[in-house]
């Protein structure tokens, strides 16, 4: 995957450009002339993961969120921490509302459903 790239001669952002006669990428400066082809043909990824079931806005850091009630009365299943950030959200294929925690733990994160 691509990193962002600048320019050698100003420094400014290079944005991804089609050659469409030659069919290859190039990244090219808007404030200067400078051209490079690029290397990779990726010019941007994005990898999802989630349980199924879950909301797709659950992030992992979503437990530093300080708008989010927390919880000491559960223990996470995973690291044991003892305390969790809590919400309550519709669940595709159930009827009412389904209770997630979200581990406060800096270093675990990890994500259960009651």
């Amino acid at each position: 995957m691509s990193a962002l790239k600048f320019c050698g001669q100003c420094n400014n952002m290079l944005c991804p450009q089609e050659d469409k006669e030659m069919r290859t990428l190039h990244y090219a400066c808007s404030a200067c002339e400078h051209k490079e082809v690029a290397t990779d043909t990726c010019v941007y990824k994005r990898v999802l993961s989630r349980s199924a079931g879950e909301p797709t806005d659950v992030l992992k850091d979503t437990a530093t969120d300080p708008t989010l009630p927390r919880t000491r009365s559960v223990r996470c299943y995973n690291c044991g921490y003892p305390e969790a950030a809590y919400f309550q959200a519709l669940t595709k294929g159930e009827q009412g509302l389904t209770l997630y925690f979200i581990c406060c733990s800096p270093t675990c994160g990890h994500r259960w459903r009651d």
